[in-house]
């Protein structure tokens, strides 16, 4: 069983965006997470998977074997598909993963760099990096990008599974499935302020970003950084992420 006792995640000396988190997985559970967008369930998953670390609690009984599917592929790849699936199976000591990319339907070319494929296909790879791992699956949107058929096979995939499933899915598709528990996350309370998304941001740059006054850290992962920032900072926030080197994909009042 896997246990979360009372996480807690913060970037900086920002507010907190999980707190208390107290949860369990029996062995080969389905779990779908659902809740807003800055309700913590990226950042909790990747807690669970082991990419992050928690600012307090601990995650117990996490087993060796782990497969974690981002809610975005890390862009600029220049490995290939075959490359990179057969890098992940020596890693973990198991098969290739071209079963599963093959039931999935990739059409793409395998030994073509992986940041030259679809988005389609590219997912299509990040899942089945992910399904080498025999005992927790954490899969983070792992609808996104895939064609009906694609879909229909990952659900099977995920319903087929032993291992424990961990799955956020804003679609709905995962909660249909047979068995799924779901667990809603509330996340910090709402405020009100700017909406700022940046990119090329690392968990420095995100510490320092979080540090600032008037600034709330909502999400990180992936290399971007969602932030709801106090409208009178807003400009001055901007204009500090851009020396640091952020790139601005979009801000939302």
């Amino acid at each position: 069983m896997i246990q979360l006792e009372r996480i807690g995640k913060r970037y900086g000396r920002g507010p907190w965006v999980l707190q208390d988190v107290d949860l369990s997985f029996e062995p080969g559970e389905l779990t779908v997470f659902t809740g807003g967008n800055g309700s913590g369930k990226s950042t909790l998953l990747r807690i669970i998977a082991g990419v992050t670390a928690p600012s307090s609690g601990r995650v117990r009984g996490r087993p060796k074997s782990v497969g974690y599917l981002p809610e975005r592929f890390p862009p600029g790849l220049r490995l290939s598909a075959d490359s990179y699936l057969r890098h992940m199976a020596a890693a973990r000591r198991g098969a290739t993963g071209a079963e599963v990319l093959g039931e999935l339907g990739f059409h793409g070319d395998p030994d073509a760099p992986i940041a030259t494929l679809s988005k389609g296909n590219t997912q299509k790879v990040a899942i089945a990096q992910a399904f080498l791992a025999e005992d927790l699956l954490v899969l983070d949107e792992p609808w996104t990008g895939l064609d009906t058929d694609a879909s229909a096979v990952l659900g099977e995939l995920i319903s087929a599974s032993g291992a424990t499933v961990l799955i956020t899915d804003h679609r709905g598709t995962a909660r249909a499935l047979p068995n799924a528990r779901e667990v809603v996350m509330q996340g910090p309370a709402a405020t009100t302020g700017v909406a700022i998304e940046l990119v090329q941001v690392s968990d420095l740059t995100t510490t320092v970003i979080g540090d600032w006054d008037g600034v709330r850290v909502l999400s990180a992962s992936d290399g971007r950084l969602t932030l709801l920032v106090e409208s009178t900072v807003s400009d001055r926030v901007l204009a500090d992420a851009l020396r640091m080197g952020c790139s601005v994909v979009s801000v939302r009042t």
